[in-house]
């Protein structure tokens, strides 16, 4: 009785797509093209050489690529026979990538040849336990799993997964230490999928264009994309020339855009006037807080196409939706608003007791329900946290309105986001502090029209040291990666401090922040 009322997993999407979509048109990335059919093919080519290297199901598999065809055939067919997918963001530091593949206990590493062979070796020789290094092409050091594909005898396309067994394990960042191991399992990946299936306005022909990393949001959009038989089209990175070609030639008619580079196509009258859009009919934002200002010109240069998403990794995509409708300019106001709770989750304010707050009153957004994820990996004292009360703890502030619309106000946490891009002071706060000049740091979010927030440090140095700015900031971004480092440093005597001897970040954000209606950009 104990699994009677388990089941479904993400393989068995998978595969069930292959089955009823087989001569529709399913992937491209310029190079490559593959209908539904050809992508399954692609998928059991993948299975068998996996098998013959040994993986089975319950092992870890993680890739490091760009967004190119095989690596969504290869993430899939890792979920098809079962194994555990770990994303690594390709504009992470190698100390973050070497950090993951070993925490998450990774048994194969595919890494793009022509990108990061050299990476990939470096991790290999960082993490004894990783056994299997390969590569989409020939790289020293790492098995050609293309050629061992090609090479392979293909089996009929069998789910192997179990709906109990977990999906992805993705990293996010701490605000402590280094990021945890997010435990999605076949359930939570599959209620997200449903519920972007079926509570968004997608359009009737999906041609979906995938110009974000799909390591992350634009990636785990896709399979909503082939739950309904459409095409997804893969870029390398975003480009408003390429991007805005690309929609009219190939007549792309949904994406996933982070606000920053809605604000750049916005901006870009002169691109717009030469290429036809009028076949976008949906774009996606999320992933970090757009200006309704600038929505508003989005919607006049693209008309009423927007969905925005609010979640996290801990529960993907669909804690709230703000759909086509609720972008309604004769109610100004919800354009600063999240939107609404999806239908599979219970979404409540609760104040530091876990009380309930009123309309109107601020409270951390919690959530309970199919989405929400297994835990942390390895981590229970997380777990304790995080889970309290039987509710994930957001650490987002909100406010509800009276019809149930959500207004994040503040962060319980510390948390940056830049471009879309998730940034925990310490992280960078500890990059600064390696460099032998400095003797303390501290890091703040500041508001920024392009970034919707910019990394801002403070650095007090040693006595008698002296160091350059873009010297701290070249170094950031060797530690961590470019997102990480600093927009602007300034050199301090010394960093303010709470009665408890922590950095008061709140007296560092003042002046910034001062007069805005919203604790984030």
């Amino acid at each position: 009785m104990d699994q009677l009322y388990t089941g479904g997993t993400a393989g068995g999407l998978i595969v069930g797509a292959v089955t009823r979509f087989a001569d529709r048109p399913a992937l491209g990335d310029g190079t490559t093209f593959w209908t539904y059919r050809e992508l399954g093919a692609a998928m059991a080519r993948f299975i068998a050489a996996f098998k013959a290297a040994g993986l089975k199901r319950g092992d870890a598999l993680s890739i490091l690529a760009g967004n190119r065809a095989e690596s969504w055939a290869a993430m899939c067919a890792g979920l098809v026979m079962g194994l555990r997918y770990t994303p690594l963001h390709p504009m992470a530091a190698e100390d973050d990538h070497a950090f993951i593949v070993e925490d998450a206990e990774i048994d194969a590493l595919i890494v793009d040849a022509d990108k990061f062979a050299a990476r990939g070796r470096a991790i290999k020789a960082r993490v004894p336990g990783l056994k299997h290094l390969m590569a989409f092409g020939e790289a020293e050091g790492a098995q050609d799993i293309l050629a061992a594909a090609r090479a392979a005898t293909p089996a009929p396309l069998r789910d192997e997964g179990a709906a109990g067994d977990v999906a992805w394990l993705a990293y996010t960042g701490g605000t402590t230490g280094r990021s945890k191991g997010v435990m999605l399992p076949h359930r939570a990946m599959l209620t997200m999928t449903l519920t972007l299936f079926a509570d968004w306005d997608w359009p009737a022909d999906i041609r979906y264009l995938a110009a974000t990393p799909v390591s992350h949001a634009a990636g785990v959009t896709i399979f909503p994309v082939m739950l309904r038989g459409g095409y997804t089209r893969l870029t390398q990175g975003f480009d408003a020339e390429t991007f805005c070609r690309l929609c009219a030639d190939e007549k792309i008619t949904a994406t996933f855009l982070v606000p920053t580079l809605i604000y750049a196509l916005i901006d870009a009258h002169e691109l717009r006037a030469r290429h036809d859009l009028s076949s976008l009919d949906m774009i996606i934002y999320g992933a970090a807080p757009m200006s309704p200002d600038r929505l508003r010109e989005g919607m006049a240069a693209f008309g009423n196409v927007f969905v925005q998403l609010y979640g996290q990794t801990e529960a993907p995509q669909c804690i709230t939706s703000l759909r086509k409708a609720d972008h309604d300019l004769a109610r100004p106001e919800r354009l600063g608003s999240c939107g609404r709770p999806s239908p599979l989750v219970d979404v409540k304010l609760f104040d530091s007791e876990m009380r309930e707050v009123a309309v109107g009153e601020p409270g951390e957004i919690c959530v309970r329900g199919p989405l929400v994820m297994d835990g942390y990996w390895k981590r229970p004292d997380a777990n304790a946290e995080a889970l309290r009360g039987g509710w994930l703890h957001t650490g987002d502030v909100a406010v509800a309105d009276a019809e149930g619309y959500l207004y994040i106000v503040d962060r319980t946490k510390d948390m940056i986001i830049s471009g879309g891009f998730n940034i925990y002071p310490r992280e960078v706060e500890d990059a600064l502090m390696a460099h032998p000049a400095v003797a303390s740091a501290a890091v703040i979010g500041v508001p920024d029209p392009k970034w919707g927030e910019a990394v801002k440090a403070f650095v007090v140095l040693k006595e008698g040291a002296s160091v350059g700015v873009a010297e701290l900031q070249a170094h950031v971004k060797d530690k961590r990666g470019a997102p990480w480092s600093p927009k602007t440093i300034d050199v301090v005597a010394a960093i303010p401090v709470t009665g408890l001897g922590k950095i008061d970040r709140k007296a560092l954000r003042a002046p910034y922040w001062e007069g805005r209606v919203r604790g984030v950009a």
